[in-house]
C-alpha cells in the first residue's frame, strides 16, 4: 500500500470516527441502563477507528499510541467478553 493510499484510508477514517463520536455523543445511555452496552459499541468502534488511525499511518508506527488505543479497545471489550480476561490483559501493555 502506497504512502498516499494509507493518507486516503486515514482521511476516510476520520470521516467515519467524526460520525461514530458525534452517535456516541448523542446516545443518552448511562452505565448500569438498557442501553449501555449499545452506546459501549459505539464506544468501541471510534476506539477501532484510531487503532485503524495508528496502524495505516505512512510514518513508522507510534508504539505509545498503539499501547493506548488496544488499552482502551480490551477495556471496552471486558464489557462483551466478561469471562475472557480482557481487562486483565491490559496490565502488560505497560
Amino acid at each position: 500500500m502506497t504512502k498516499e493510499e494509507r493518507k486516503e484510508m486515514i482521511t476516510t477514517s476520520w470521516e467515519l470516527h467524526n460520525q461514530v463520536e458525534t452517535a456516541y455523543l448523542n446516545h443518552p445511555a448511562n452505565k448500569n441502563d438498557d442501553e449501555w452496552l449499545e452506546k459501549q459499541r459505539l464506544l468501541l468502534a471510534d476506539m477501532a477507528l484510531h487503532l485503524l488511525q495508528t496502524s495505516m499511518n505512512p510514518e513508522e508506527i507510534k508504539l505509545d499510541r498503539l499501547r493506548d488505543n488496544l488499552h482502551a479497545i480490551l477495556t471496552i471489550s471486558d464489557q462483551f467478553l466478561p469471562d475472557a480476561g480482557l481487562k486483565k490483559a491490559t496490565e502488560n501493555l505497560y
